[in-house]
């Protein structure tokens, strides 16, 4: 069985509500992107990362390891249609797969830019901590 790597920032990982798609996945342990990316908030429903020359920031979030299978039959079926499926950096240098946001989902009505944010989890910690 050919195991790939993947990288989730979102509601796939660790008490996500679609992390069951990796339920047959080997947990690697939390990881960074490379400062290559931009993240995103969509509708404050799900996060995406996006490419980009200049300006970026890392991102946080989980590795996994999970055969083709999973991730066709598991994983893909649960992914909104704002992202698709590509290869990014990580911290390390090394790649990884991701979802990642479509060029064309950018500019859609409530997408934020979240990327100061520290992450998805702290995104969702802030928005819900009582305003002082």
């Amino acid at each position: 069985m050919t195991v790939l790597r993947m990288f989730v920032n979102g509601q796939a990982m660790s008490g996500g509500s679609i992390n069951h798609a990796l339920r047959d996945a080997r947990f690697v342990g939390p990881v960074d992107t490379a400062p290559r990316y931009r993240f995103f908030s969509v509708r404050d429903e799900f996060p995406g990362l996006h490419p980009v020359q200049e300006a970026g920031t890392a991102v946080p979030g989980e590795l996994y390891e999970l055969s083709y299978e999973a991730l066709r039959d598991r994983l893909l079926p649960e992914e909104p249609p704002e992202l698709e499926l590509g290869v990014i950096e990580l911290a390390d240098g090394t790649s990884s797969l991701s979802m990642r946001m479509r060029e064309t989902a950018l500019d859609a009505p409530g997408v934020l830019d979240i990327s100061a944010a520290g992450g998805w989890r702290a995104y969702l910690a802030a928005r819900s901590a009582p305003a002082r």
